[in-house]
């Protein structure tokens, strides 16, 4: 419950945290909100009781929206406007080789020193970070960023109409975007917490249904750095029609596997689908609407996040009371996935329609 509140927190508070990284820059959204994530890490190791476990994690989840992937891709997209697709896969590939070590680090020191002394070192070792975002992060220079790349403003390239975040409700683009996004995290919240489970019911044993878990982490990192470099030559949103027919791929071998070695390969073709999303989110959103109020675009597109972290894990557990399995749960992700391919292929031709009197970005 304390994860489901906090997710929830962090993504409605997003478009807010937008808000401000559009406003007043990505140095100071970061600085502000690891802030957050650090005081609710130190608050929460002196918990005493449920209540207060909720109301610290609700803190700390107010700081990840803005110490996370936005403002990452804002400083990315501004720095490397040339290389923005490899720089983009390159970062965000931390996210999985950064949970590689720091899983097994934590769970040293949580044995070692128990949970309230774990949470106080992570909190100081946020606040550390701190003085090196002070120190190392720019991001108001822009004179010196023309200089070096001699670039037009990327904005003046996109279509007024599309550039306009007030007039973005309307926006048909927008909503299939949004939606196609939605959609396909249904497979992150509702099949992929399921997978330890499915594969014990099956007869996997413990360690291969965990060396498989570690195919599909380190299949994710790969995808960053295949998808994020390809989105320069293809397109990020061509990018991410791929990964979502890769994500379909893989469910539909796992459906139908009947031995270990399709196991794997299901598993290592959906960590390759799976993977990319964090990539080429900001690269597909700034490929459209520009990068004027990326923030606030970021931030708005977060929030439907809220339905397939609640509904995803509900909906699957609910199928396996039911039917003691986990096949309408796969059949239900095929529809849609095959859903937010339909999303993406239609915005893809709509913003094609109405981009063509204008030059590409």
């Amino acid at each position: 419950m304390a994860l489901t509140f906090g997710g929830i927190t962090s993504s409605i508070i997003s478009p807010f945290i937008g808000n401000t990284l559009d406003k007043y820059g990505p140095k100071k959204t970061m600085i502000i909100s690891i802030f957050f994530v650090a005081i609710g890490f130190l608050f929460r190791s002196q918990t005493q009781n449920l209540i207060s476990l909720y109301i610290f994690t609700i803190l700390m989840f107010l700081g990840v929206p803005g110490s996370t992937i936005m403002p990452a891709s804002k400083l990315i997209i501004t720095w490397f406007p040339k290389t923005t697709g490899r720089m983009m896969g390159g970062v965000t590939s931390g996210n999985n080789l950064g949970s590689a070590f720091a899983v097994p680090a934590i769970a040293t020191l949580l044995t070692i020193f128990g949970w309230r002394l774990t949470h106080l070192v992570i909190g100081a070792t946020l606040l550390v970070l701190l003085v090196i975002i002070l120190l190392v992060v720019r991001d108001n220079d822009k004179k010196l960023i023309r200089k070096k790349y001699n670039l037009i403003e990327s904005d003046k390239l996109i279509p007024p109409k599309l550039n306009v975040l007030k007039n973005i409700y309307k926006n048909q683009i927008f909503w299939l975007i949004i939606s196609g996004m939605t959609l396909q995290q249904f497979l992150r919240f509702g099949v992929v917490s399921q997978l330890i489970p499915h594969f014990d019911q099956i007869g996997l044993s413990l360690s291969i249904a965990s060396g498989l878990m570690i195919a599909l982490s380190i299949a994710g990192a790969s995808s960053k750095l295949i998808f994020g470099p390809l989105s320069e030559k293809i397109t990020a949103r061509i990018a991410f029609i791929v990964i979502m027919i890769l994500q379909t791929l893989g469910i539909l071998i796992l459906l139908y596997s009947d031995s270990l070695i399709f196991i794997w390969i299901s598993i290592t073709i959906m960590g390759l689908g799976m993977g990319g999303v964090g990539a080429l989110t900001p690269l597909v959103l700034s490929e459209i609407f520009g990068t004027k109020n990326l923030g606030q675009i970021l931030g708005l597109s977060r929030v439907g996040l809220v339905a397939p972290a609640i509904a995803g894990p509900i909906l699957a557990g609910l199928i396996y009371d039911n039917y003691n399995n986990y096949i309408y749960l796969f059949w239900i992700m095929i529809f849609l996935l095959l859903l937010s391919i339909l999303c993406f292929i239609s915005a893809t031709l709509l913003h094609k329609k109405n981009t063509s009197n204008f030059p590409e970005k």
